[in-house]
């Protein structure tokens, strides 16, 4: 599946969840599962945890977050 066709697995409406990027189809943040893959949470464990969402929409998300932080910078503290 390529970039583009990831990326359009997500939706941005200003009238569903306040308009943050979620799963099409779903109120499921992009954030969400991030943070979820973060944490530890293995790929199929989410699946079963929403159980409506494809192993498609969550590499969704993550070509999202890699879109995104070629957009924005967040200062991290330098650590010496």
């Amino acid at each position: 599946m390529t970039k583009q066709e990831l990326l359009s697995r997500i939706s941005i409406d200003p009238n569903i969840c306040f308009g943050k990027p979620c799963i099409r189809g779903h109120r499921i943040w992009v954030s969400l599962i991030l943070d979820l893959l973060a944490s530890g949470m293995a790929v199929k464990d989410i699946l079963e945890q929403y159980p409506g969402i494809e192993e498609a929409d969550v590499l969704a998300c993550i070509a999202y977050g890699a879109e995104m932080s070629r957009e924005r910078y967040i200062d991290m503290p330098c650590v010496s």
